[in-house]
C-alpha cells in the first residue's frame, strides 16, 4: 500500500486520552498515553450460552480447550481481520475500563492496520462502540513496526520488515513513510503449532491440544539443525483412547516445522525479487528486521540469513514493536502525519 492521499488526513491536536491498539490474532496490545504504559492480554473471549460475555483476555485463555459445551472460547480476530466485531468491542471496553483511570469518552484511538485489510472495519470497531471516541486514526502496521524498531521510516531508504504473527506473516518494504511493496501470507505461529500436532498424530497416533503444541514450539523448536533436547508431554493415545505421556525430541520437532518455515522463507525471497534495485541496495546494507511473537523461534534469524544472504536483526521484544510504534506516532510530532482517518470520518 502506498502512502495515503492528503484528502484522507485530518489534523491531529494533542489529546492526553490517547490509545494505541494493535489487534493481533494472539495478543491485544494497547498503549495508554496518559500513563505512558502498555497493556497486553491474550486476544480471546469466553461467551456463555451464545450471548453472555463470561471472560476475556488472559482469563478467557485459561479456559481455552477446557470449557463445557455451553461456553465458547475463541478469538475475535482471525488471520489479521475481525471475526467478531461485537466480541472485540466488548473485550476492548472491558479491558480499558478495568485498567485505565478516568473516562474513555472523547479519547483518540490509533489502530495498526494490517496489509490488505479493510480500513472501515477497524475504524467502525471503535467508532461504533459504547466508548464514544473522539477520532479513530489508522497507521499502516508495517510502518508502526518500523517505528517501534527505532527506524525513521520517513527517510528515503529501503527497509524490509518481516512480522511473523500468530496466524499471518506480513512482509513489507518501506520507504518515505509508506509501504512500497508488501505481502501477507496465512502462515504464522499457529501454522507451526498445527504442523507439530499433525506430525505427532501421524507418527505416534497421539493427540495433543493446541496449548501443548505451543509449549513444544517454545521449548524444542529450532530453525536450523537443533542440539539434542527432549521433553515429556501429555496427550491421548488414539489407539487405546487413554491419556498418556510421550517423550519428544528437538530433532522430531525440527522435521515437523521445517516446511512451514520454508513457506515464510520463500515469501521473503519473492518480495526481495520484486523489490526495486535501489531499495534492494539499502536492504542489503540495513539488513532484514524480524518482529512478531514467532520471531522468537530459536535461530530463525540464522535460517533467514542463510537463505537470503542478508543479515537479519531480531528485536528483543518482538511482540511489542507495532504498539511501540503507535506510541511514537502519538507522542512524536514528526510522525503524526503517518496516521490517517477514513473518508467517512473526515467529514464527521
Amino acid at each position: 500500500r502506498q502512502s495515503h492521499c492528503g484528502d484522507c488526513k485530518k489534523e491531529y491536536t494533542m489529546n492526553n486520552h490517547s490509545f494505541g491498539c494493535d489487534f493481533g490474532s494472539y495478543h491485544l496490545k494497547i498503549y495508554n498515553r496518559d500513563a505512558d504504559g502498555y497493556l497486553m492480554q491474550h486476544n480471546m473471549v469466553a461467551v456463555q450460552d451464545k450471548d453472555k460475555l463470561l471472560a476475556c483476555g488472559d482469563e478467557a485463555y485459561a479456559m481455552y480447550e477446557k470449557a463445557p459445551a455451553n461456553i465458547h472460547v475463541g478469538a475475535p480476530m482471525s488471520y489479521g481481520n475481525l471475526a467478531s466485531i461485537s466480541n472485540m468491542q466488548a473485550f476492548l471496553k472491558k479491558l480499558l475500563e478495568e485498567n485505565i483511570k478516568g473516562q474513555l469518552k472523547g479519547a483518540d484511538f490509533f489502530v495498526a492496520l494490517p496489509t490488505d485489510m479493510q480500513e472501515r472495519n477497524f475504524t467502525m470497531l471503535i467508532q461504533d462502540s459504547a466508548m464514544k471516541p473522539k477520532t479513530v486514526y489508522l497507521v499502516d502496521k508495517p510502518v508502526a513496526a518500523g517505528l517501534g524498531l527505532g527506524i525513521n521510516v520517513k527517510e528515503a531508504q529501503g527497509v524490509l520488515i518481516v512480522d511473523i504473527g500468530a496466524e499471518t506473516t506480513e512482509i513489507s518494504v518501506l520507504s518515505l513513510g509508506g509501504t512500497v511493496i508488501s505481502r501477507l501470507i496465512q502462515t504464522g505461529g499457529r501454522s507451526i503449532d498445527d504442523a507439530i500436532q499433525s506430525a505427532i498424530r501421524k507418527e505416534y497416533s497421539f493427540f495433543i491440544g493446541s496449548k501443548t503444541a505451543e509449549n513444544i514450539k517454545k521449548e524444542l523448536a529450532d530453525a536450523i539443525d537443533p542440539e539434542e533436547k527432549t521433553m515429556q508431554i501429555c496427550g491421548r493415545n488414539m489407539v487405546v483412547g487413554l491419556p498418556q505421556m510421550l517423550e519428544l525430541s528437538s530433532a522430531f520437532v525440527y522435521d515437523a516445522i521445517k516446511e512451514q518455515l520454508g513457506i515464510i522463507t520463500d515469501a521473503i525471497k519473492t518480495i526481495l525479487e520484486r523489490t526495486p534495485p535501489e531499495l534492494g541496495v539499502d536492504i542489503i546494507a540495513n539488513g532484514i528486521y524480524l518482529t512478531g511473537g514467532s520471531a522468537r523461534i530459536r535461530n530463525l534469524d540464522q535460517l533467514l540469513q542463510k537463505k537470503t544472504g542478508i543479515s537479519v536483526k531480531v528485536d528483543e521484544d518482538p511482540e511489542m514493536c507495532v504498539v511501540r510504534g503507535l506510541a511514537r506516532v502519538i507522542n512524536e510530532k514528526e510522525f503524526r502525519p503517518l496516521a490517517f482517518v477514513t473518508k467517512e470520518q473526515k467529514y464527521v
